[in-house]
C-alpha cells in the first residue's frame, strides 16, 4: 500500500513538472514569434517606405476690416504728399473678364489696387471677391445698385450702403476696407454719417479722375492721369471698360518713370 502511494506521488510530481515545462515552452514560443519571423525575413528586403506628409491646404487671404486713420479727414481725397505713393481705385462692376485682365496687368507690374465693388455685381460674380483679395488688393463697398446716392432718402441711402456691406461680409467675412458713394465724387454730410453708422470710419473720394468711363481711348486715359497725378494721389478708374485695360501698361509705366509706386489705399495711408 505504502509503495503504491509513493509511486503515485512521484508520478503526479513528474506530470506536474512536465505540464509546467510545456506551458513555459509554449509561452516562450508565443513571445519570440515576431523575432523568429524577423529572422526569417531576407536581409536584403528594404524597409517599408515612410509616409510622405501631405502639403497643407492654402488658407485664403483674410479680408481686412475698416480702420480709422488718425489725422485723416472723414472724407479722404488723397494720401500724404511727402511719399511717392499713389492709389489706383477701381469702381467694381462690368465684364469679369475685363476685371481679371485689369488685375493681371496690375500684378505683372507689381502694383496693388483698391476695388470698390457694386453689390449687385458681387451677386452676379461672387468669385471676384476672392480673386481681388487673393491678389493682395483692397476690397471695398460701392453701394448695392450704383445709383445716385446723393438723391436718396436717409433710409434708401443706408440700405444701399448696408446692402453691399452684407454681401461683402457673406463672401469674405468683412464689410470691406472702404466705402465710396455712387455717382458722385464727394459724399454729402448725410451719406458720411450713414457710412459711419454702417461701420466705415472714412469715405473714400479721389483727387484724380481718369474719365475712363467716357471711353476716350487709352491714350487719353493715360494723359488724364499723368497730367494730374502726384505724391499721395487717389486715382479713379473703372472695371468694365476696354480703354482702361489698354491704358494700364502705359499708365503704370508712366508712374514708374516718375518714381511713384501704386499701392492699396490702406498702404497709402499707413505710416
Amino acid at each position: 500500500m505504502a509503495v503504491v502511494t509513493e509511486i503515485d506521488r512521484r508520478s503526479a510530481l513528474r506530470a506536474g513538472a512536465g505540464a509546467a515545462l510545456a506551458g513555459a515552452f509554449a509561452a516562450g514560443c508565443t513571445e519570440s514569434e515576431p523575432a523568429q519571423h524577423a529572422a526569417a525575413r531576407p536581409a536584403s528586403a528594404p524597409p517599408a517606405p515612410a509616409k510622405q506628409p501631405q502639403p497643407a491646404a492654402q488658407t485664403p487671404r483674410p479680408a481686412a476690416t475698416p480702420r480709422a486713420f488718425p489725422g485723416q479727414p472723414e472724407q479722404i481725397e488723397h494720401g500724404p504728399r511727402d511719399r511717392p505713393r499713389v492709389a489706383l481705385t477701381f469702381h467694381g462692376q462690368g465684364d469679369p473678364a475685363v476685371a481679371k485682365a485689369v488685375l493681371a496687368e496690375a500684378e505683372r507690374a507689381g502694383a496693388r489696387v483698391t476695388v470698390l465693388a457694386v453689390g449687385t455685381w458681387l451677386d452676379e460674380q461672387p468669385q471676384m471677391a476672392r480673386r481681388i483679395l487673393d491678389g493682395g488688393h483692397d476690397l471695398g463697398n460701392h453701394t448695392l445698385h450704383h445709383t445716385s446716392i446723393s438723391a436718396m432718402s436717409e433710409q434708401e441711402a443706408y440700405a444701399e450702403i448696408t446692402g453691399c456691406a452684407d454681401r461683402l461680409r457673406r463672401l469674405t467675412g468683412s464689410i470691406g476696407t472702404w466705402f465710396r458713394p455712387s455717382r458722385t465724387q464727394y459724399a454729402t454730410p448725410l451719406v458720411q454719417k450713414l457710412a459711419r453708422r454702417a461701420g466705415y470710419p472714412h469715405v473714400l473720394s479721389y483727387d484724380v479722375d481718369s474719365l475712363d468711363y467716357t471711353s476716350p481711348g487709352a491714350t487719353a486715359v493715360t494723359r488724364n492721369v499723368a497730367d494730374r497725378v502726384g505724391n499721395g494721389s487717389v486715382i479713379s478708374l473703372h472695371f468694365g471698360y476696354q480703354d482702361t485695360v489698354a491704358a494700364l501698361p502705359a499708365l503704370l509705366d508712366t508712374l514708374a518713370r516718375r518714381g511713384l509706386h501704386a499701392v492699396t489705399t490702406t498702404e497709402l495711408l499707413a505710416s
